[in-house]
This record gives structure tokens, C-alpha cells and sequence, in this order.
């Protein structure tokens, strides 16, 4: 399999544009989420593990404060963000419960 590439600034900036509350910090693409509950938001995480697996491209998850999930993106072994990035992005926002980080 081909190492992926890091994505230029304008390429990161369109492909933010097409998410919905993922933002940019450094090299990294960030989300929040705030879920109902302690048990919603570690449901949560265990959502994401498999997607994640299969893509072998595993992001740093932090639950914290009983029911906020705070989501980090980034290719390690590119050096920063790359297309890997916002397609895990893209299909975390499908498993949040709807009106939780979803338009």
C-alpha cells in the first residue's frame, strides 16, 4: 500500500468546508462532541474502534468531563493531514446520534 500524502493548505481548507464542526490545529483535524451520557459517549468510542481497525488509521480519542468525546486526526507516518483523515472523519459523523456534532 502506497504512503499516504500529505494534503496541501487549500486542500485541507476545501475538505474542512464539506464537515460539519471539524476544525484544524496544526496538523492536526479536531471535533468535540458532547453526548447525553457517561455510557453514550464511551458507546460512542466503541463505534468508532472498528471503523478505525478497518481503516488502519487509529485516532486519539479522549473521554472526559462524565460525556464530552474530544476526537484527534492526523498521518503519522505522512507528517500531518491527509485524505485518510476526513474520510474517518466523514464516517465518525455518521455514528454520533442525531443533533450530537451531526447537521
Amino acid at each position: 500500500m502506497a504512503k499516504p500524502t500529505k494534503l496541501s493548505q487549500q486542500k485541507i481548507k476545501q475538505s474542512l468546508a464539506k464537515l460539519n464542526g471539524w476544525k484544524r490545529d496544526r496538523n492536526t483535524l479536531t471535533k468535540e462532541f458532547t453526548l447525553a451520557s457517561f455510557t453514550g459517549a464511551a458507546r460512542f468510542i466503541a463505534k468508532i474502534a472498528p471503523i478505525a481497525n478497518r481503516m488502519d488509521h487509529h485516532p486519539d480519542l479522549q473521554l472526559y468531563r462524565y460525556k464530552r468525546v474530544k476526537i484527534k486526526l492526523t498521518t503519522h507516518d505522512a507528517g500531518g493531514i491527509t485524505q485518510k483523515d476526513f474520510d474517518l472523519a466523514a464516517k465518525i459523523d455518521t455514528l454520533a446520534p442525531l443533533g450530537i456534532g451531526r447537521a
